[in-house]
């Protein structure tokens, strides 16, 4: 597949002239004009980039599926009906790749493809040897999660959103996101409740409230 974007998305990326709306980044796009392709990588990127390591984890590669989901979104860009609804369209790409994504490592997991059914443990960034390592095993933990129940669960307590937010931009009931987050946060709770550092790092940050 060729991949015209391979500006690091880890690196700083320009900010797009913020005088310059969404709506008019659509508009010119689909005029034809050459830079707004470029102007909607920059100011769009680092948010599917940070959503997409999150629910990852660091080298989770988050990079590879960042351009993945901005040559998609260049690809159906055309079908927008909303051009001010920019970032919630690419935002719902994103999701969908991440969950293809999920799915995609789950079916490798049932069928043995690594030694122990499990993705390897990943080297993370930091300077903190001990942190490194929980956050590791914290990831290792999120691979047991139900696809919908992850995102669900990365949404609301990795990227912050409420749950009525959670619910749009996954494109489903508030009472089905609650059900998904709920069984999450259930989840998680109960698996970090048998590592004690993971136990003590969540009791400093004050636990999860399932469904909340």
């Amino acid at each position: 597949m060729v991949r015209p974007l391979r500006s690091p998305v880890r690196l700083l990326i320009p900010k797009a002239d913020p005088a310059v709306a969404d709506a008019d980044l659509v508009r010119a796009f689909g005029n034809g004009e050459s830079w707004a392709a470029r102007a909607i990588w920059q100011r769009h990127a680092p948010m599917v980039f940070r959503l997409l390591e999150r629910a990852l984890g660091p080298n989770g590669d988050a990079e590879d599926l960042t351009q993945d989901v901005f040559l998609t979104t260049f690809a159906r860009l055309p079908t927008l009906r909303d051009a001010e609804a920019l970032r919630s369209f690419i935002y719902s790409i994103a999701l969908r790749i991440l969950e293809w994504e999920l799915r995609r490592r789950r079916v490798r997991r049932v069928l043995r493809l690594s030694d122990n059914g499990r993705l390897p443990d990943m080297p993370v960034r930091g300077t903190d040897t001990e942190a490194r390592q929980v956050l590791a095993r914290f990831y290792v933990l999120l691979e047991r999660l139900r696809v919908n129940d992850r995102a669900a669960f990365v949404l609301r307590y990795m990227e912050g959103l409420t749950l009525e937010e959670t619910a749009e931009r996954m494109g489903v009931s508030l009472a089905t996101v609650k059900r998904w987050v709920g069984r999450a946060s259930r989840q998680v709770s109960a698996l970090v409740d048998v590592d004690p550092e993971l136990s003590a790092t969540a009791r400093e940050r004050g636990g999860l409230n399932a469904g909340e």
